[in-house]
């Protein structure tokens, strides 16, 4: 396991991390939590992601039952606060109240004193960005967090959220996390370009297998129990996507000969093929059986035979 920068800022990230969204608390109890954390753990990941959404605040709870079994200064955990109730009631966006009172909370049920990241889980069209910035300052001053972030944010409003943290003085955000996959690259690879400069932002990026379809577990229809099965709202997203035809298939059969020259799985090479890219700096991995987090793990070996000719094999399929 390497460990990575985020951006140009001093945190060391594990290039693969764990994530807890549909999984946690839907997938998987207390005790199959705390044997993948483990196994986690013990293969290097220091890198756990949450959010108060997630399974209504029970991935977080969750975290904190097994998070203790740790040192604290051998990991790194995230949170996002967006979602949790009515904006009417306060409880949804990204105003300064929710801001606050959310990561309060969060923190109850992470038992912890702080995390090291919290993201803005998605840009709040309703709450000014010098708000935002200003509930930043008040949780970084008050060591409710050590950094901050963004999520599926345009590249204007994380520069100017930026330069509005500068003025009053505080740590701009210093990463962002969005979806890529060797399906969903646009915004990684050309928007958020200027951004890699400055503020100089890293990435911790999710659904490396493109909500599973890089597993090759869909090649035959939707399994029963599978997550386009159990969430209709991924497979709503999947299918908006345009991802569900004979186009992405014929692709992802290819890849999987591709996989096989490199002794590796579709699963592994499709998070190798994430590992190369250079701003990202972790892949957040989501499993629902401990099976597939040993399968997964093995993806940072896979990244080093990803040869140049192996790339361009890999961008030619793609490009078809």
């Amino acid at each position: 396991m390497d460990y990575r920068k985020v951006g140009k800022w001093g945190l060391m990230l594990s290039e693969l991390s764990l994530g807890s969204w549909l999984t946690f608390g839907n997938q998987l109890n207390l005790v199959d939590v705390k044997e993948i954390v483990h196994i986690a753990f013990d293969n290097g990941i220091t890198f756990f992601d949450t959010a108060e959404a997630y399974n209504g605040g029970v991935a977080e709870y969750l975290f904190g039952q097994v998070l203790k079994d740790f040192n604290r200064m051998d990991y790194v955990v995230s949170t996002k606060i967006f979602w949790w109730g009515p904006r009417e009631r306060n409880q949804h966006g990204l105003s300064k109240k929710h801001l606050i009172e959310g990561l309060y909370n969060s923190l109850k049920r992470l038992q912890l004193d702080y995390v090291d990241i919290v993201y803005c889980h998605r840009p709040d069209p309703e709450t000014p960005l010098e708000e935002v910035v200003s509930a930043m300052d008040y949780i970084l001053r008050q060591g409710m967090a050590l950094y901050w972030g963004t999520s599926e944010w345009p590249v204007d409003k994380i520069r100017k959220a930026a330069e509005l943290s500068r003025q009053i003085g505080i740590l701009p955000p210093i990463v962002e996390q969005p979806q890529y996959n060797m399906f969903v690259r646009e915004r990684v690879e050309n928007e958020y370009l200027p951004a890699y400069e400055d503020p100089g932002i890293g990435l911790t990026t999710f659904s490396p297998l493109a909500s599973g379809l890089l597993s090759g577990k869909y090649l035959n229809g939707i399994p029963e129990g599978s997550r386009l099965d159990r969430f209709p709202q991924v497979k709503k997203f999947v299918e908006e996507g345009g991802l569900l035809s004979k186009k992405t298939f014929e692709k992802i059969r290819k890849l999987r000969k591709v996989a096989e020259k490199v002794e590796a799985t579709l699963p592994q090479l499709a998070i190798a093929w994430v590992l190369k890219n250079e701003f990202v700096t972790s892949v957040i991995l989501g499993v629902s059986r401990k099976e597939q987090l040993v399968e997964n793990l093995k993806a940072v070996e896979v990244k080093d035979r990803l040869t140049g000719d192996i790339m361009k094999e890999i961008e030619s399929i793609l490009k078809e």
